[in-house]
């Protein structure tokens, strides 16, 4: 089984581009973020007309997640309980979706940008990883066998050779200890980060810039990540970070991160 993660920055700008991604590389289960789009406007029909189901929870033009599947689609929420709200009338935002997909809990995850450390959308990413982590812990402590997956775009930079230059985010988010530390609590939540136990090599990148030839230089950020519980991390064979889709032509800034399991 392959499940991959994938910031597509606007799905009805790369619908077609992202399946034929999915039919290239045989992936099953594809978690995105960043959608750009409400749910009535999604392009369900180009993914399904490849044989994969679509959940997705969209409000407007900024945020959205979804996941698409070959292997089933089922108990879908659009939110982990509890999940933070931001804004004068505390909305909950587009940020999360879950859904079982043959055995496995996959969760989309849009981490809240934060913006800067003195803005409210700081103290508000602080809380959404927080409550995330808590109830992440409690899934697992309620069923220690169950197969989870937390992947997505999580907007934190956790080590500093996960950055081009650590020294250009000095007095910006992404990189602040009160950051790190949340994204590091997953590990005592009962989870691991299996991209880095399969791919540990410094100054390897998911993202880059589309500005100052931000590709080109290699001047890109480590963000994207999947956290398994520990029944799912056991059955993790190999994950690879698809560098080659931030080519070509109308590329997200983002690429997909594909994990491969050993099928049971």
């Amino acid at each position: 089984m392959r499940i991959a993660t994938w910031n597509i920055n606007s799905v009805r700008a790369r619908a077609e581009r992202a399946v034929a991604w999915l039919e290239r590389t045989g992936t099953d289960v594809l978690a995105l973020q960043e959608t750009k789009t409400a749910d009535a406007t999604f392009p369900y029909a180009v993914f399904e007309a490849a044989g994969y189901e679509v959940a997705h929870t969209g409000l407007n033009q900024w945020n959205g997640v979804a996941i698409v599947s070959r292997v089933g689609l089922e108990d879908v929420e659009t939110s982990f309980p509890g999940q933070p709200g931001f804004g004068e009338d505390e909305a909950t935002e587009a940020r999360a979706i879950g859904a079982t997909c043959a055995g496995v809990r996959v969760w989309s995850l849009y981490v809240p940008h934060g913006r800067s450390p003195d803005n409210p959308h700081y103290a508000y990413k602080l809380r959404w990883l927080e409550q995330l982590r808590t109830v992440a812990a409690g899934w697992v402590r309620d069923d220690p066998a169950a197969q989870i997956a937390l992947v997505g775009d999580w907007n934190v930079i956790p080590f500093d050779s996960d950055v081009y230059d650590v020294a250009d985010f000095e007095g910006h988010t992404h990189v602040t200890p009160a950051e790190r530390e949340a994204f590091f609590a997953f590990e005592q939540a009962g989870y691991t980060e299996v991209s880095r136990v399969h791919v540990p090599a410094e100054h390897t990148y998911t993202y880059w810039d589309y500005q100052q030839l931000a590709f080109p230089k290699n001047r890109g950020l480590r963000i994207d990540f999947a956290y398994a519980s520990a029944p799912l991390a056991d059955r993790v064979t190999g994950v690879r970070i698809d560098r080659d889709e931030r080519k070509g032509k109308g590329p997200s800034d983002h690429v997909p991160v594909v994990l491969d399991l050993e099928d049971r």
